[in-house]
């Protein structure tokens, strides 16, 4: 039986770091490498942006997500209010405006998980 929608997007919003690495990061790469999801998007919004520029345990494993293929994105308007974009675009991250980008997933009803 063919799945029809394969595509996931993760949604990391949290500044709790026991939830990001125990929960979404842990998540996000086991579905990349277990094949648990075609496409996997994984975008970073709002605090979640300041503690990724912060932590460099939590920039190793989104260079890990970028190894896999996982699509990383992350809130230009919440990145430029913690004066991260700079950091997060050095880790390989494209930064953009994600209001519309957000809703066009949805409307095309990718799978979402807000954490």
């Amino acid at each position: 039986m063919e799945i029809l929608n394969n595509r996931l997007a993760v949604l990391w919003t949290s500044q709790d770091r026991e939830v990001a690495l125990n929960m979404a990061f842990m998540y996000v790469i086991n579905a990349k490498i277990r094949n648990w999801w075609e496409d996997v998007t994984f975008i970073v919004w709002g605090p979640s942006a300041k503690l990724l520029s912060q932590d460099v345990q939590l920039q190793d494993h989104i260079k890990k997500m970028l190894e896999l293929g996982v699509e990383v994105v992350a809130c230009r308007a919440c990145a430029d209010g913690y004066k991260v974009s700079e950091k997060l675009e050095g880790l390989g991250i494209e930064v953009k405006y994600m209001g519309e980008p957000l809703t066009e997933l949805l409307k095309e009803d990718w799978k979402v998980i807000t954490i």
